[in-house]
């Protein structure tokens, strides 16, 4: 099974990845576990012209290696091989872009708590996720 990890730092998002772990021993097959990091980098466009060149790039992938950080470290711990992605843009379009260049078979998030009014009103990654993906969606609390 292939599996990937939408990773953003959170509690929820450490959660998600011990649950692919989990998944991933008890299928005792020949499973792959990438985890995806991805920022949204619109608004930080105007900034570009004031920044040296690279510099944002340099930023986002610094805030990328902070969120990877516990997920891969625990994945580390129980000696399971992964793949790293990190990506800039449009948070659930890329995960679910990446989801179908990679063939993936199963997309495991984290469930943030926020409000249903929170929700309704601006929706959020997860649900973009799980209503655009041709492949499953597992919400992990």
């Amino acid at each position: 099974m292939h599996i990937l990890v939408a990773v953003d730092g959170s509690r929820s998002a450490v959660r998600a990845t011990q649950y692919a772990a989990q998944l991933a021993q008890a299928l005792r097959e020949k499973s792959k576990i990438t985890l995806i990091s991805v920022h949204d980098d619109t608004g930080f466009k105007h900034l570009r012209k004031f920044t040296p060149k690279g510099a944002l790039a340099d930023y986002l992938r610094e805030l990328s290696d902070k969120d990877l950080k516990a997920s891969r470290k625990y994945l580390d711990k129980l000696e399971l091989a992964h793949d790293m992605i990190i990506k800039t843009g449009h948070v659930a379009e890329e995960i679910v872009n990446a989801a179908k260049a990679g063939k993936f078979d199963l997309i495991v998030m984290g469930a943030k708590g926020r409000s249903a009014f929170g929700d309704l009103l601006l929706g959020s990654v997860s649900q973009r996720v799980a209503s655009t993906s041709k492949a499953a969606v597992a919400l992990v609390k």
